[in-house]
């Protein structure tokens, strides 16, 4: 939506010559932190734009600046690690329309969202807002989110692009990853919702790929994104992931996030006028400026009155959906009507539903299972027991006794568990994947041995007790109607049928990346290349705690009659797979069916088994359905580094179609012929044993890694004094009193910036954030109090050249007004 008070369609190429090139470099950035430019002479209306992968959070009009909490009301869904669970497309979608129909009332133009990068690693702090490890599940669902956003005439935002896969050093780190991984994990993600769904835009992240900051990476945003992709829509920054406008416009960026008065625009037009940069390039970002506007507000009709009721009972159902039912060994659960129950664990009355950071919605109301599950059985045969503080990480054995107590004697102890949010947020990565309430729930199980375990948390996490519990819900991080959503799955009014997107390992050390995750100082080298997930642990055939894919119910389903429609496929040849799934069970109950394929026998390494195609269907008890996919070429294939394409080997292939990775219920095989075998250079296959034995190895080298990658790694020291730049983190300056006194001025601003919500989990960690925030964000803290001139001088003082440095400030003094862009 727009924002000024003539809301009509913008004639972009009425509009576009009439531009003076002052005018076109403004609306190449924003406008302020959420708004983009205007031009009111021309008619041209401002559009804003607004967080909101699982629900809409726009900052109030009275809070100048940004801020984290001072957000109008809105609808919290469940967070996208929850969506995923699901597996169920039009869910997704009608999410994606709810948030829509909650924009447009108020008059939201855009949201940013949704974020489809592959979870890497399970410690990645922001893989709450991320859908899975698996790039093929996750660009069908941001797909439907996107179709379900745009259908209502709101505009998405598909991030971050791209492999942005860990928050650590986030704004200056090198994902150093080979092409194969690139094309075959990171970008897949990205491709399917760009192909299907064209996002009005696409967010280029704060990292470097391969050397190149994302914003000024050609290659991604012009080459692969446009050229290769057919991408239309106009592409975005993340909000202070610019270094070099002039070169993020040349590699096919077009607007910069947020707008701040530092002297950007100048540099820009002086570029311009003395021909750094062409006129036309700068047009070309100026047309999709101009159509975004258009499109926004050309929306259908005008804003709408959501109703908060209904998208409630959304989420609600979206959270039931997404939980999954880990383990119900003895059919504990469902629970009965007049089971004397013991709720134990803080999360039932103070839940955790959702991630910390700039995706975090201020609910406009909030369900709780304590109180759900009261009042089917009524509040005074209730026990309960807090069991820890919600906010600490800490134990406190008085409250495990209690719990103990509480819990001895119920028939059922149901104990409400995860991670407390500090644990889990925008800016850190976790450490580990210990719970701190592991304690608590060894302690409950030693003297109740009916103990249901409810899980909250964005990210898998061990479970040292697995064996001692005999039912676990991992309800993920349900938003606003999570509790009452938790109280129908354990009750049996919903019944459970969410499936895992991402695998739990049962310790870290299992993890592929655990050796070489978050990497850094300056770099992290995608060692593991396509073994991520469950791509490794099938391969290397590593015991797991729970499967990707995996997730029980309260019925039964049988698989039968696979098969497929040609025994051989040649060239661009598709084929078609069915089967046949029955409930066997005694409840209607819905299963998610899953497709793997894999390559029998191939001359380059490849995962035992990736997923192709994926339905949810819904059965009564006795009833069957016969469910079709259908496989394209590109099923088949893998990327081949030296054809730099696709390609699929001739040969045999086994289709595997199953109720997760590694519950296969029946297979079918497909001959491929006709196209040719490509044998990897001997000096490259025989480096390469870690990656075509994964099973008999225990990481993956370096030096074998260097081969893969196909060129020297990039150095990975930290930068030496002398050679700071505005993209050197703050902590790494060293040796330099104007550093240390800017941190500290710096760190006063961001206490300041918290002292408002000083519970809220990113607070906790506001220095481990700012050490590894670049000087060039001090820009966009200071809301261009610091200029770029006077980023400049800053930059020679912690260098040491101090003369020079003083000269650059008092100049950069002398011309406020006019300081620009480099």
């Amino acid at each position: 939506m727009t924002t000024d008070s003539d809301p009509r369609a913008v004639d972009v190429e009425d509009v576009l010559p009439r531009l003076t090139l002052e005018e076109k470099v403004a609306l190449c950035s924003g406008r302020d932190f959420w708004h983009l430019e205007s031009v009111a002479r021309l008619g041209v209306p401002s559009v804003m734009v607004a967080d909101g992968p699982h629900g809409l959070r726009k900052q109030r009009a009275d809070y100048d600046g940004f801020t984290l909490s001072g957000n109008v009301p809105a609808t919290c869904f469940p967070t996208a690690v929850t969506l995923a669970s699901t597996w169920n497309r039009d869910l997704v979608c009608q999410v994606g329309a709810a948030i829509a129909e909650e924009a447009r009332a108020e008059r939201v133009g855009v949201v940013l969202g949704p974020g489809v990068n592959v979870k890497r690693s399970p410690l990645g702090g922001r893989n709450f807002e991320y859908y899975s490890e698996d790039p093929y599940l996750s660009s069908v669902l941001g797909a439907a989110f996107i179709e379900g956003l745009q259908g209502m005439g709101v505009g998405a935002s598909l991030k971050h692009f791209a492999v942005n896969n860990q928050e650590t050093r986030r704004f200056s780190i090198n994902a150093v990853v080979d092409e194969r991984a690139l094309r075959e994990i990171y970008l897949a993600s990205f491709e399917r919702p760009v192909k299907l769904a064209q996002p009005w835009t696409v967010m280029a992240a704060y990292n470097r790929l391969n050397g190149t900051f994302c914003s000024e990476h050609r290659d991604l945003l012009t080459e692969i994104l446009r050229n290769e992709w057919g991408y239309q829509g106009l592409v975005i920054s993340d909000w202070g992931a610019v270094s070099r406008r002039v070169a993020g416009l040349k590699a096919g960026l077009d607007l910069e996030m947020p707008g701040v008065d530092c002297g950007r625009d100048a540099r820009v037009i002086r570029a311009v006028q003395e021909g750094r940069l062409s006129e036309a390039v700068l047009d070309r970002a100026v047309r999709r400026v101009l159509t975004l506007i258009g499109q926004a507000a050309d929306a259908p009709g005008a804003p709408v009155d959501d109703d908060r009721d209904a998208h409630h009972d959304l989420a609600r159902r979206a959270a039931g959906e997404g939980a999954v039912l880990l383990k119900n060994q003895g059919a504990v659960l469902p629970l009965g009507p007049s089971q004397t129950i013991a709720v134990v664990g803080a999360f039932a009355k103070h839940p955790r539903y959702q991630g910390a950071g700039s995706s975090g919605v201020t609910p406009g109301r909030m369900d709780t299972a304590y109180d759900a599950i009261a009042h089917r059985i009524g509040v005074d045969d209730l026990r309960y027991a807090a069991g820890y503080d919600p906010q600490a990480a800490t134990i406190d054995p008085a409250l495990i006794d209690e719990a103990q107590r509480v819990a001895e004697g119920a028939e059922v102890a149901v104990v409400f568990a995860g991670l407390p949010g500090v644990y889990e947020t925008e800016g850190v990565d976790r450490q580990h994947m210990a719970m701190p309430h592991d304690a608590l729930i060894e302690a409950v199980a030693r003297v109740n041995p009916n103990v249901v375990v409810v899980l909250m948390n964005g990210a898998p996490v061990e479970m040292p007790w697995h064996r001692e519990v005999p039912a676990i819900l991992e309800a993920y991080l349900g938003g606003q109607a999570g509790g009452s959503a938790v109280a129908q799955l354990l009750y049996g009014e919903v019944n459970p049928s969410g499936k895992l997107a991402e695998t739990f390992p049962f310790h870290l050390e299992d993890h592929p990346a655990y050796a070489f995750f978050p990497g850094g100082p300056r770099r992290v080298a995608y060692r593991e290349s396509i073994y991520v997930g469950y791509r490794y642990y099938d391969t290397a055939r590593k015991a797991v705690l729970f499967p990707f894919g995996h997730g029980l119910s309260y019925t039964t389903f049988s698989y039968s009659d696979v098969c497929v429609s040609v025994a051989r496929i040649r060239g661009e040849e598709g084929l078609d797979v069915a089967v046949t799934i029955t409930n066997t069970g005694t409840r209607a109950g819905q299963e998610v069916v899953q497709l793997y394929v894999r390559d029998v026998e191939s001359t380059v390494f490849r995962p035992l088994q990736e997923l192709k195609a994926f339905a949810k269907v819904h059965l009564d008890p006795g009833a069957s359905e016969t469910v079709t996919f259908t496989l394209d070429r590109r099923s088949f294939a893998y990327w081949d580094a030296e054809l730099h394409d696709w390609h699929v080997e001739p040969g045999e292939f086994e289709i595997r179609v199953g109720a997760s990775s590694r519950d296969i219920r029946g297979r079918a095989t497909v001959e491929v012929v006709l196209e040719t075998p490509r044998v990897p250079r001997a000096d490259r296959g025989e480096r390469l044993d870690a990656y075509h034995n994964p099973a008999e190895h225990t990481t993956f080298g370096e030096e074998a890694f260097a081969t893969l990658y196909g060129r020297p790694l990039p150095p990975n020291r930290p930068e030496r004094p002398g050679t700071y730049t505005w993209n050197t983190p703050l902590g790494d300056i060293r040796g330099s009193l104007a550093a240390f006194l800017l941190r500290k001025v710096v760190l006063r601003q961001a206490e300041a910036a918290f002292a408002d919500d000083p519970d809220n989990p990113m607070a906790r960690h506001y220095e481990t954030i700012l050490a590894e925030t670049p000087l060039r964000q001090l820009v966009m803290f200071t809301g261009g109090g610091i200029t770029l001139d006077v980023l400049d001088g800053l930059v020679q003082l912690v260098n040491g050249k101090l003369l020079r440095g003083i000269r650059t400030l008092l100049q950069a003094m002398r011309n406020r007004d006019s300081s620009g862009e480099g």
